[in-house]
């Protein structure tokens, strides 16, 4: 991947934003990723950073409104940067209001100056302002079904059709919606070092406002400031995470001194969990298969104070090499996944991926249990976990998965009860991010007989 250069950051926010927009679209890059980097790179202040990820959020979520609204208006072919700029000047017009349109459309025309030649700063003009002076065009022009939730949500079609083939209309079109929405930020205290309670009070007098988490009784919802500039923060008694990534741990189910491993473990939010779980007593195996992500890990567990992780790089599905089957009392199975439950955080996601794009997830998904069941020790819990919401990487895993094994049964998820916000079906979890705000995840539990 390669990061944004210096050019782009000249003072002006929505030349930054243009850059990291293109680099997602020429490079497949990850919004999320570029963002940090962007903001990081070039210690962009704090004014600046919330302009900075909305117009890039933004403009991603909506791509396809965007373009739909924009079709009437333009004449010909645009090169890329072109399109894009429009773009993001069009979501500034139609959904940030405190944005005055005449100074969206006098930016735009500025940046089409800078970048391009003398003829693209009149056109890029003359198609904001016919929109200011004619409006975008209705939806509701669309015929009701699959292409209209499709365009409103900014959803491919395939996609959507999926998801009312598994979930029905009208969770679909919510789960759409949903995706289009802000992420809360979640934290998790490090209860190894910490109470709930304690954190709470600790981020008050930095001017953090925080509420219970609505499912994970260590999770804490920030509605104010940023935790992670706080003391709390520093000193390791908390973490920044999505709290539906924190079921996975929970349903897993473990005890001081027990040895634990994590089969896909960067950049090691459950692996801290579980360390903190087991209140850093016994030993937390972390594998990954990206070598440059093991420093994450490490990085992680030392500033929460963990010292029962060991983090190694390899491919998971070969460690019978490494270690003897019946090794661990534990194993988390957190697969790589469509990833299709984190649409919100990368929005990309939707536009990048393809129907045929999960056959190859399955397979490594499938070695990966596999391999687990022989690893895990008789009586021993196997946690298996996705953040999509595809049901062949989930319950069809599971059934594939208990079928070829009959060493393994399918039990009730520990610590995890069905309620109004937690979708227990036949004994595996399937949360929605309209459920409780949380990423769209996957949890099921085995026991090795």
């Amino acid at each position: 991947m390669n990061r944004p250069t210096k050019k782009i950051w000249n003072g002006n926010v929505r030349d930054a934003a243009l850059s990291i927009l293109m680099e997602i679209n020429n490079n497949q890059a990850y919004s999320n990723l570029l963002l940090h980097r962007t903001i990081e790179k070039y210690d962009i202040e704090d004014k600046d950073r919330g302009l900075l990820t909305e117009l890039t959020y933004g403009t991603l979520q909506h791509r396809m409104t965007l373009d739909y609204y924009l079709e009437p208006f333009v004449r010909g072919k645009l090169d890329g940067w072109v399109r894009e700029l429009l773009r993001m000047s069009l979501y500034q017009i139609v959904y940030l209001t405190k944005i005055p349109s005449h100074a969206v459309v006098h930016e735009a025309v500025e940046i089409a100056k800078r970048r391009g030649h003398k003829r693209i700063a009149p056109t890029v003009n003359g198609i904001l302002r016919s929109i200011l002076r004619q409006g975008v065009r209705s939806l509701d022009d669309l015929k009701d079904g699959v292409e209209k939730i499709a365009v409103e949500t900014s959803h491919p079609e395939w996609l959507i059709a999926r998801w009312i083939d598994l979930y029905g209309e009208a969770d679909a079109t919510a789960m759409a919606h949903e995706n289009n929405s802000p992420a809360t930020m979640t934290l998790r205290v490090n209860t190894a070092k910490s109470s709930v309670a304690e954190v709470v009070s600790l981020l008050e007098t930095e001017g953090i406002t925080v509420r219970d988490g609505e499912v994970v009784a260590e999770c804490l919802i920030s509605e104010s400031g940023n935790p992670a500039n706080t003391k709390a923060y520093k000193k390791g008694l908390l973490s920044i995470q999505d709290e539906s990534s924190m079921l996975p741990v929970n349903a897993l189910d473990v005890a001081a001194g027990m040895k634990v491993l994590d089969m896909c473990a960067a950049p090691g939010g459950k692996t801290t969990h579980i360390a903190e779980k087991m209140n850093n007593e016994g030993e937390v195996i972390a594998y990954d298969i990206h070598e440059h992500k093991i420093k994450l890990i490490e990085k992680n567990a030392e500033r929460l104070g963990l010292t029962a992780i060991k983090a190694k790089s390899g491919d998971s599905r070969k460690l019978l090499e490494t270690y003897e089957a019946s090794s661990f009392d534990r194993v988390l199975v957190d697969a790589p996944c469509s990833g299709f439950g984190v649409i919100r955080r990368k929005p990309e996601i939707k536009y990048v991926k393809k129907e045929a794009d999960l056959a190859g997830l399955l397979t490594i998904q499938y070695e990966l249990l596999e391999t687990a069941e022989q690893l895990i020790k008789p009586n021993g819990i196997l946690v298996y976990s996705t953040c999509t919401v595809e049901y062949k990487e989930n319950r069809g895993m599971v059934e594939k998965f208990l079928a070829a094994y009959p060493t393994m049964e399918l039990i009730d998820l520990p610590h995890l009860q069905e309620t109004e916000k937690l979708h227990i079906k036949e004994k595996t979890l399937q949360v929605l991010p309209q459920h409780f705000g949380g990423d769209g995840f996957f949890v099921a539990a085995f026991r090795k007989k």
